[in-house]
């Protein structure tokens, strides 16, 4: 059994348990040594799970603690945290405050990511977007809410246009943050790249009823998919 797959048993064992349970008692049901417990409680309680005691007294689970609902194995685990940290390219300050709290409560991912001094799995923040965190944040809650925006935008030959835009969905690129919106000047779904608008202002007007379907034409009409390339700013 791996240490990371003994960790998630040994809370499993002590959240089934009615009453306190020795390291040995522990031990034995698992099949390892006396030290071998004590060390990974001492780990699980570094980690904040909520495990009470000491070596030669007894553990407790504190009641109501639980594990997610799901266990990674360690590749599954590995590319939890490597997609976490991608989201640093993203130049979202949120989504990458969110991922770091995240990454911080998968018991598993923190095993995985294992010595800090030594790790084995970077991703490198070189080329990510410098998009203005006010911009993003007006489209990602514009995208939410589904309410419209009106836009100042400066597309790819330096012409500067004014669009009243329907946001659908934001689509994170290695080196640029794309949203896919419905232009009422237009009059079709056109992509804008976030670090090209130069002033966005919510118009307050919501689409919620025509939303989903303005989505589902998106993707019909676009093909979209994971491995979509898309028209990135064509606006």
């Amino acid at each position: 059994m791996s240490r990371i797959d003994r960790l998630f048993e040994l809370v499993q064992i002590l959240r089934r348990s009615r009453r306190a349970m020795t390291g040995r008692e522990i031990a034995e049901t698992l099949e390892v040594s006396l030290r071998t417990i004590y060390r990974d409680c001492a780990s699980l309680q570094a980690m904040g799970v909520p495990l009470e005691g000491e070596a030669g007294v007894g553990y407790v689970m504190r009641r109501g603690y639980d594990l997610p609902p799901l266990a990674f194995t360690r590749e599954e685990a590995e590319a939890v945290l490597a997609g976490l940290r991608m989201l640093g390219r993203t130049g979202d300050g949120a989504l990458i405050g969110a991922a770091a709290k995240a990454e911080s409560k998968l018991v598993v991912a923190r095993q995985v990511a294992g010595d800090a001094e030594d790790p084995r799995r970077l991703v490198s923040q070189a080329g990510a977007p410098g998009t203005r965190m006010d911009v993003l944040r007006t489209v990602r809650d514009a995208v939410d809410t589904e309410t419209g925006i009106d836009a100042r935008y400066r597309d790819r030959n330096g012409r500067v246009t004014r669009r009243r835009l329907r946001p659908l969905c934001l689509i994170y690129y290695p080196d640029a943050t794309v949203l896919a919106a419905w232009c009422e000047l237009r009059q079709s779904f056109r992509h804008f790249r976030v670090d090209w608008f130069e002033e966005i202002v919510p118009t307050g007007e919501s689409f919620a009823d025509a939303g989903k379907t303005l989505r589902e034409q998106w993707r019909t009409l676009e093909g979209w998919s994971p491995d979509y390339p898309g028209a990135i700013g064509h606006g």
